[in-house]
């Protein structure tokens, strides 16, 4: 059997499968990003991160056979920062991806001392908040003692493989988001931008997804129950995970991953860019993808449910089906925590408008459901500008699992959707990783399986377009305003 594990935001997950993706048993965890400061989001990579593959093991093993797992790989979110010394101890919290912005100066100092064109065409995206140079750049500016002790640097996946192998490494797709470290065409490193961003801390070793990296080391067995010398992949982001394990391998294939944060994974036939999007490469050999990704999604929806009093996420979504579209005339911008695609603004922020005494919280939940939509149709429109059509769109993660929020995505954005059979997740693509890796099934094998179609309603179509000409009106409009709110938020006049 093959076990997967990924890291997500929001929790942490592990599956058991077999060489016919046949789901054995699952375990998960839960756990919360620590915001310690505006701006900043990070984890305890040791205590968290580690701590819970331990635990997710612990659990699984509790009712089945460990002798019986013949590979494992890991996702987890990314790209993440994570520094640690020559025993693979971390020096600090792991510095999340595009959610933490705290690397705003060093994005403007790396442009000016590279120039913003030529990252742009050697990494395929511009420089953002969910780059890791600009995060390495912020240590050795702002903790210097810390920056000077690092002998690795890792992101989420990267660090469990290597607390399970020993191995310092990292797939090609996570070094591809490292701007502007790597060359997306030549899919390697840059020696003289390394030099320049990480200096004393060398590159990890380049691998595909599922290449064997490493086996269980003694130490990690005894931890983990994985019996020593079981292979190991080489995994990546979760995202790119979850992608996989819906089988998002064909040019045109379009993942839509329902998350903490909404992502969107295009498997590109040639290289293709956008300066709002991110090219990268893929988890599978010498492949590209085109991807994006917003800051708040799922995760301001729990947000909203906390702020109601922890009411039931089944209430609140009957509540905002009953709402109605366009919520009673109430929009939302949602960027709660900055925002990624199709902006790149790490200080937008959230904005609802239209807001009346005879609004109720059902309303709000509705406007921030058809708010992260239109925003995923502004990228979406971006994938198609790139010259890269869509030909399908897969959709993916806990959030399909519900009908009102993939209902409302197909609407706003006029399109179908397929959703596959299995919603485990990004674990489950990481376990198929495992099985091609050692060479149980083929490397074009494809567990999946199509549980539904959800197709756009027409008779909502003119309503959601004139709702989100609106919409593209209110970030413009709104964006000085925004910045000048940031400022106070970090401590500024």
């Amino acid at each position: 059997m093959f076990l997967g594990i990924d890291l997500g935001t929001g929790s942490s997950k592990a599956v058991l499968t077999n060489s016919d993706g046949a789901i054995l048993d699952t375990a998960t965890i839960t756990h919360q990003v620590s915001l310690p400061r505006p701006g900043w989001a990070e984890f305890d990579a040791e205590n968290t991160w580690w701590a819970e593959v331990i635990g997710l093991c612990g659990e699984l093993f509790a009712r089945n056979d460990p002798t019986r797992v013949a590979g494992v790989s890991i996702s987890g979110m990314g790209p993440c920062l994570v520094v640690t010394d020559a025993d693979y101890t971390p020096l600090r919290p792991a510095i999340l991806y595009g959610i933490d912005t705290r690397a705003e100066q060093q994005i403007e100092d790396l442009n000016r001392e590279f120039g913003e064109d030529a990252i742009y065409s050697t990494g395929g995206k511009v420089l953002s908040s969910q780059a890791v140079g600009p995060k390495l750049r912020w240590l050795a500016d702002q903790e210097p003692e810390v920056f000077a002790a690092a002998r690795h640097w890792f992101s989420c996946s990267s660090y469990l493989t290597a607390k399970l192998t020993g191995e310092y490494i990292l797939d090609h797709h996570t070094a591809s988001q490292c701007d502007p470290l790597y060359a997306v065409h030549r899919q390697d490193w840059i020696p003289e931008r390394a030099d320049a961003i990480a200096g004393h801390i060398p590159m990890p070793a380049l691998a595909w997804s599922t290449d064997i990296v490493g086996t269980v080391t003694d130490s990690a067995s005894a931890l983990t129950g994985i019996p020593a010398g079981t292979p190991v992949c080489a995994g990546t982001v979760d995202a790119w995970a979850e992608g996989f394990s819906a089988g998002v391998r064909i040019p045109g294939d379009l993942m839509l991953m329902y998350g903490s944060t909404m992502f969107f994974v295009q498997v590109l036939a040639d290289f293709h860019a956008h300066r709002q999007l991110w090219t990268t490469a893929g988890v599978e050999q010498g492949t590209l993808t085109l991807a994006g990704g917003m800051s708040t999604s799922g995760i301001l929806i729990t947000w909203l449910a906390h702020l109601f009093g922890d009411a039931p996420m089944e209430t609140l979504m009957a509540e905002a089906l009953d709402a109605g579209p366009g919520a009673d005339g109430l929009l939302v911008l949602p960027y709660f925590a900055g925002e990624r695609s199709p902006i790149l603004d790490p200080d937008a922020r959230g904005t609802i408008i239209g807001l009346t005494l005879r609004h109720g919280r059902g309303h709000l939940v509705r406007a921030a459901l058809e708010g992260i939509c239109f925003g995923l149709r502004q990228s979406l429109e971006l994938f198609e500008s790139s010259g890269q059509p869509i030909q399908r769109i897969l959709a993916v993660g806990g959030g399909t699992q519900g009908t009102l929020w993939t209902q409302l995505v197909s609407d706003i954005l006029g399109r179908t959707q397929i959703i596959p059979e299995q919603t485990i997740g990004a674990s489950y693509g990481d376990a198929l990783m495992a099985a091609i890796a050692t060479g149980a099934v083929p490397p074009e094998t494809d567990w999946t399986r199509m549980a539904r179609v959800v197709e756009p309603d027409p008779a909502s179509a003119q309503q959601y377009d004139f709702l989100y000409e609106k919409y593209c009106q209110l970030y413009p409009a709104t964006a000085g305003h925004m910045h000048a709110l940031a400022k106070i938020q970090r401590g500024g006049a």
